[in-house]
């Protein structure tokens, strides 16, 4: 009798003063989730509401109180049922909105449109480390699903009339794909810990692939086998997966995995447990059994930040994918190389070191190609005044091997290489003055760019195709200089 006593006296100093969401108080939540569970129990004893308590308190804590903190827990349908493919419910509010995204060539792009709030939801919003899902409400697309508070904000570019009924549809591929690898990556953690003691700090559910930060300075690769064998070994043992809820004050939690919970969070907290394995605070989607992961495959190990180590990983499908795209690769390398799969190793050393060969070949008729060109320039009876050269030809080294060679200080001479009228390499060598004047007009003819001192200039050119129009600016440069003296 004192213990419902008290508990009327907090809701009634509290709860009608200073309220928090759907008017409940801030600073007593953690008390009235405690009075729902104890509610709850009362109902599956099939007790009424204290006696003790008003008829208004009674059909509040008995009604409104248990659904507050399913919502707030953010217990959607995607967590209750986490396989299910369609859903109805009803529309609560929609917004204008506007999201980022980044556009087909990389820049940042700023969509307009809508933000719904549903009922209930079918679309898992990120969280947890795992990504939102995709799908559609009344077959319009749904581009990104966040949570605020205990709600989840769906935008669309389409907006949707609040009360009406709609058919939310997940895109199941990437739902499971999600599933496989959040499940994945609790059953890896779990291992990881049990054998070696080693912890796990995050981890990022990528693209194409996912990996865990462990907190060890390195894992050794006897310890990744290690783990990858015991984890299909529980795969293969066909491992239920469950969902429970626990209040705050439960003795449990002290027992269960976590890195702590948002700042926002309010209510039970939602625990995934792998049994005899692993029993983790989480609000991702998940499988029911670990046979439905069908396989793990971890890549390797690599040094993290800050004294971390990376592992990454694949489960599921996207084994078999990357299965698959080996296989084309191997397959379209046994065509090039003219060997079997055993042997491409081996053939691409050979190609590397034959090609090595070549490049310094080929480096060593350039050099003594660039100083027979410089000795003939310099021989020429044309020598003097500008003096051009293209070649398509050649790199950097080889232009400076010219201008070394010949080493005129008289005369300007402007090189270049690559294609005619594409991209390529230019250099300006001559009198110090003279090339400190000219060399921002070539490049700027030139549609590049370089830098240079003591009488050279070179850089990288985008138009060579006005190679002659820098020939002009040159010779004219060269008669102005030789009228004036």
């Amino acid at each position: 009798m004192k213990k419902w006593s008290w508990l009327r006296w907090t809701i009634t100093q509290s709860f009608w003063r200073r309220s928090g969401p759907r008017g409940l108080p801030l600073q007593w939540t953690t008390w009235m989730m405690i009075l729902t569970v104890r509610m709850q129990q009362r109902r599956a004893r099939n007790e009424d509401c204290p006696a003790s308590l008003s008829v208004r308190r009674q059909a509040f804590l008995c009604a409104r109180l248990p659904a507050y903190w399913e919502t707030a827990a953010m217990a959607f349908q995607c967590q209750r049922d986490s396989y299910a493919r369609e859903f109805t419910t009803t529309v609560v509010s929609c917004s204008p909105a506007e999201l980022q995204t980044e556009g087909s060539n990389g820049k940042k792009e700023v969509l307009s449109g809508f933000h719904v709030v549903l009922e209930d939801t079918l679309l898992f919003p990120e969280g947890g480390g795992q990504p939102d899902d995709r799908g559609t409400i009344n077959d319009i697309s749904v581009l990104r699903v966040t949570r605020r508070g205990a709600q989840a904000d769906h935008f669309t570019q389409t907006p949707l009339t609040p009360g009406t009924e709609v058919q939310v549809r997940v895109d199941w591929e990437r739902r499971f794909d999600h599933m496989q690898q959040h499940s994945g990556q609790h059953l890896i953690t779990a291992v990881a810990d049990h054998l070696f003691g080693l912890k796990t700090t995050s981890w990022e559910l990528g693209r194409l692939r996912s990996v865990i930060e462990l907190d060890s300075p390195s894992v050794t690769a006897e310890q990744v086998a290690a783990i990858e064998q015991s984890v299909n070994e529980k795969i293969r043992d066909r491992l239920p997966v469950y969902v429970r809820e626990l209040s705050l004050d439960d003795p449990g939690v002290e027992q269960v995995r976590g890195r702590g919970l948002p700042d926002d969070h309010a209510g039970p907290i939602r625990v995934v447990t792998i049994k005899s394995v692993d029993s983790n605070m989480c609000c991702g989607t998940h499988v029911s059994n670990l046979s439905d992961l069908q396989v793990i495959k971890i890549l390797g190990s690599e040094k993290g930040k800050k004294n971390k180590t990376n592992v990454t990983f694949l489960a599921g499908n996207r084994v078999l994918k990357w299965m698959e795209k080996s296989h084309s690769t191997e397959k379209a390398l046994t065509a090039l190389l003219k060997c079997g799969a055993e042997d491409h190793v081996e053939a691409v050393k050979k190609l590397q070191n034959s090609s090595k060969l070549l490049q310094k070949n080929n480096l060593n008729l350039l050099r003594d190609l660039a100083v027979h060109i410089a000795h003939s320039l310099r021989n020429s009876p044309d020598w003097g005044g500008v003096v051009t050269l293209h070649r398509k030809e050649g790199d950097s080294e080889f232009m400076n091997i010219i201008a070394n060679e010949i080493g005129s200080e008289e005369t300007l001479l402007f090189l270049t290489v690559g294609e005619e009228k594409g991209a390529g390499l230019f250099l300006l060598a001559g009198p110090a003055e003279a090339v400190e004047t000219l060399a921002p007009r070539v490049a700027e003819v030139l549609e590049g760019k370089g830098a240079g001192k003591k009488g050279r200039f070179q850089g990288k050119a985008t138009k060579m195709s006005r190679r002659a129009e820098v020939q002009a600016l040159l010779q004219d440069y060269v008669s102005t200089q030789s009228a004036e003296e």
